[in-house]
């Protein structure tokens, strides 16, 4: 996804367009994949795991296609499934990044592969909290942590619960900033642990299908009180930052002593030395922040099927896992155990015993008009 956002735009529909169904045949052996990612998810496949997996399978070729977005991966969906019902070629085998369920009735089509019951030998490596469907492959993640400054504040101190964080905010004024939560994830999701705090940390309190006026009212008017209650003590007596990366600017400058970050933004901040390698990066333990899943899809009637599912079993080998951290920056799609030993220990303050979610929808339209009436009334939101 574009920074975890599909966007249904009218350059991802071009997009699909484009690509319109070919009568043609796929070149047997070169598999056709496609992404809706960021540029920097292509530039991870280009230079990391083309060269590496064609290495491994000698006569097996990726051909790396941008869709796009979103919409422009669900045209080629709606090409693979229009091709099945003549027989035709989709001119399509993997998509790096999509939803099962979309474009609606691909499962019940018969265009993807049930990965599950595909044999990949390293599917049962797979971290159970990021399956989704039997469709999908979890092979990459992100969630927000909170990065830090350890000259300012030692790891041993560095809080793991919210209601540390709120101590350590209180004590430590002007020290904290997080971003409006409409502009960008990290801030956004800050809010989201505050509304799981509220609420009795219970993440499946809330689907995309129970918002109501009323519940929505009662369930975020407990967080904003939470919210509200720390404002003063923020950077700026009550400033926000306009978004992901401002947040990092602030923190990099030493202005805060702590944010909220993307993992893999704030991982690929201190690789390039846009932070400091002290920066300090942890966790919450009794409810980690809000993260995420890039799911793979392979085509069922794709010319290279079989060459697709290596692809989707190489991606969860530990050298692919090792490399989504120290390369890109993500978090691994397998569980902790099957990643190296040193990695482990690494990453051991952000391994998160909690993976939580929360819906959009009606929600996140309440979530950030509430936001702003409640929490910070005098901040312009066009600003």
């Amino acid at each position: 996804m574009k920074r975890r956002t599909f966007m249904m735009s009218a350059a991802g529909a071009a997009a699909g367009l484009a690509l319109a169904p070919r009568m043609s045949f796929a070149a047997k052996g070169q598999i056709d994949w496609y992404t809706s990612s960021d540029t920097n998810i292509l530039d991870f496949w280009t230079n990391i795991v083309k060269p590496a997996f064609e290495a491994a399978n000698p006569g097996l070729k990726l051909n790396l296609v941008d869709a796009g977005d979103g919409a422009g991966i669900i045209a080629i969906g709606e090409r693979a499934i229009a091709a099945k019902q003549t027989n035709a070629d989709p001119q399509a085998d993997f998509f790096e990044s999509a939803d099962a369920l979309l474009p609606a009735g691909a499962i019940k089509a018969g265009v993807y592969t049930n990965i599950k019951a595909a044999g990949l030998s390293n599917y049962s490596k797979v971290n159970p909290l990021a399956i989704e469907s039997e469709y999908s492959l979890p092979y990459r993640g992100s969630q927000v942590l909170l990065a830090y400054d350890t000259t300012k504040l030692k790891p041993a101190d560095a809080p793991k619960t919210w209601d540390a964080l709120v101590t350590w905010i209180k004590a430590n004024p002007g020290q904290f900033v997080y971003n409006r939560p409409d502009k960008g994830g990290s801030g956004g999701n800050f809010v989201r642990r505050a509304i799981h705090q509220a609420n009795g940390l219970d993440p499946k309190v809330f689907n995309v299908g129970n918002y109501t006026q009323e519940f929505g009212d009662e369930a975020l008017g407990k967080a904003w009180k939470l919210l509200a209650d720390i404002a003063p003590h923020l950077y700026d007596k009550g400033a926000y930052s306009s978004g992901n990366t401002q947040s990092l600017q602030l923190l990099s400058q030493g202005v805060v002593t702590m944010i909220p970050v993307w993992s893999d933004q704030v991982l690929q901040a201190i690789e390039q030395g846009v932070l400091p390698a002290e920066t300090g990066l942890v966790q919450l333990q009794d409810l980690a922040l809000c993260g995420g899943f890039t799911r793979s899809v392979v085509i069922e009637n794709g010319a290279n099927r079989e060459a697709s599912l290596k692809l989707a079993d190489f991606m969860l080998s530990e050298e692919m896992q090792s490399a989504i951290l120290t390369e890109l920056g993500g978090f691994p799609g397998v569980s902790w155990d099957h990643v190296s030993e040193d990695l482990r220990k690494k990453f051991a303050d952000i391994i998160p015993k909690t993976i939580p979610t929360f819906p959009g929808g009606k929600w996140e339209a309440a979530i950030n008009d509430g936001w702003y009436r409640h929490v910070a009334p005098n901040v312009d939101r066009k600003s």
